[in-house]
């Protein structure tokens, strides 16, 4: 353990998280060693909130944000580093004090990209979106443990939830299929758990609405055509405080993994499939908004569609909808960094 040097000012710090041990690195302006030293969770905040104001950088991981938020009111200024950026700058074998050079290492290369911090709020927007994906993915293994379990007795199922939600109580009341009365009432319980998933799920749509339109950040995204609650939420949650810290629309839609991956060499340009990095959930929802408005694209006759139409008569369907999905990013950002409204007709910003 190092302490601090009391000649040498503290300019960068590192933090390697944990959940009880944290372990800090402090260098000066120039880069070098001035404090090498480990703190419990009790005796951390006390110990920053003593610091001189400096940099202070930790991984985009679990609890970040919040550690972030609370060096930030203490004076600090804050920065959240991807884990496999920190990577590279390991030195050795991997511990604690390795790790916490590295992330201080990592936060003084001036080409480092960072992690937007995410307030309060957005932090319930993606937990209410986290909660909400866990409730359907139950409710689709609920759903296929029934179809599954039925046909070992004969009775078969269409596949989509519809279908086992119509079918399942005309089960329960046939009594002449040959269920026996202890798989019947097992049945009426995973019939009745299906129902409690359905309403969760309705919570949580319910909840993302009224936040939607309670922002006036969401309701600007949704002027965009494919974004509707569930996608202007995850995108304000996903982003963070500052749009700015992207370079541009692109990068938001590289962050998201909607651009082409990439594995080139001397001097040849080799594009692959699109890279599939980022938030896929939020991916989803964006290729999903992006397949509803191809469907209706035809019967339209804005410039937003014109595009899209154009594009769908000489690209695969598939390719299409992935184009679509880039081209709703880029606009969800520059939508989020001007605060104005997209115009579908114009297929520009709105004017102030």
């Amino acid at each position: 353990m190092t302490e601090r040097s009391k000649e040498q000012p503290i300019t960068f710090v590192g933090i390697d998280l944990a959940k009880r041990s944290f372990h800090l690195f402090g260098a000066d302006a120039a880069g070098r060693k001035v404090l090498s030293k480990t703190l419990t969770r009790a005796r951390l905040p006390g110990f920053i909130a003593q610091l001189p104001p400096c940099t202070i950088a930790m991984e985009a991981c679990g609890s970040a944000h919040d550690w972030a938020r609370r060096f930030r009111d203490a004076g600090h200024a804050v920065r959240l580093i991807a884990p496999q950026f920190v990577k590279p700058f390991v030195k050795s074998n991997k511990n604690d004090a390795a790790d916490a050079e590295a992330i201080c290492e990592a936060l003084q290369r001036p080409g480092m990209r960072f992690v937007a911090i995410k307030s309060v709020e957005q932090q319930d927007i993606q937990s209410i979106h986290r909660m909400r994906s866990l409730a359907v993915d139950r409710r689709t293994a609920q759903v296929n443990q029934i179809r599954g379990l039925l046909l070992e007795y004969g009775i078969e199922i269409a596949q989509g939830r519809a279908c086992v939600q119509r079918r399942l109580p005309q089960i329960l009341e046939d009594a002449s299929n040959g269920l026996s009365g202890r798989f019947r009432a097992e049945l009426q319980g995973l019939y009745d758990e299906l129902q409690h998933l359905n309403e969760r799920v309705a919570h949580y749509d319910a909840q993302l609405e009224q936040i939607a339109q309670e922002s006036e950040q969401a309701r600007t995204l949704m002027t965009i055509p494919g974004i509707a609650a569930k996608g202007a939420t995850a995108l304000l949650a996903a982003v963070g405080e500052d749009p700015s810290l992207l370079k541009n629309g692109r990068g938001l839609a590289a962050w998201l993994g909607l651009v082409p991956r990439q594995h080139s060499t001397g001097g040849k340009a080799r594009l692959l499939g699109i890279s599939k990095r980022g938030d896929c959930y939020l991916r989803q929802l964006l290729i999903h908004g992006a397949r509803a408005v191809l469907r209706h694209t035809d019967r339209k006759d804005d410039a937003h569609s014109r595009w899209a139409t154009a594009l769908k008569a000489r690209r695969h369907s598939n390719v299409a909808v992935v184009a679509l999905a880039n081209k709703l990013a880029r606009i969800a950002y520059a939508v989020m960094l001007s605060g104005r409204p997209y115009d579908p007709n114009t297929g520009l910003i709105t004017a102030a």
